[in-house]
């Protein structure tokens, strides 16, 4: 009996341990800041060329914009940059849309550039997994990526 006890007290001991790194969950994304030099243009582009609803901010202040990007996640535009500046294609937010084909229209519609990957003018990226991608810049010179994955 004596031999019994002190292994049902490690497994005891181990299976509390076990259970409590599994209820642990991974963070998950709360917002993204972009910090911009004109808000109004900025917001206004977020939120008529992409369809990405605003939500209440709670400073009040005319300094930002919040967007609801996801079902916990969001996108909080801030009015304070110096200048309008120049941003790597590889530093892009990305967005996913149900259709492509509506979505360049809309570009097309609104004379905003956009290109492939690559850099080629008014032409998508097709992925190896068929996914489609275009870039293009916020009026800020952020890239943003637009796809068609279904996830």
């Amino acid at each position: 009996m004596k031999k019994i006890i002190p292994p049902c007290l490690l497994a005891i001991v181990l299976m509390t341990h076990i259970r409590a790194i599994a209820q642990e969950k991974s963070p998950v994304l709360n917002h993204i800041a972009v910090y911009v030099y004109d808000l109004e243009k900025t917001t206004t582009f977020y939120r008529d060329i992409l369809r990405i609803d605003t939500i209440p901010e709670p400073f009040h202040d005319g300094k930002h914009s919040w967007f609801k990007i996801g079902e916990h996640s969001q996108l909080h535009l801030i009015r304070g940059a110096a200048a309008v500046t120049t941003h790597d294609k590889n530093g892009h937010l990305c967005f996913s849309v149900p259709e492509m084909a509506a979505f360049v229209q809309r570009l097309h519609a609104n004379k905003i550039p956009f290109e492939s990957w690559q850099g080629v003018a008014d032409t998508p990226t097709k992925r190896v997994d068929g996914v489609q991608q275009v870039y293009f810049k916020d009026p800020e010179g952020n890239w943003i990526e637009v796809n068609d994955d279904k996830y």
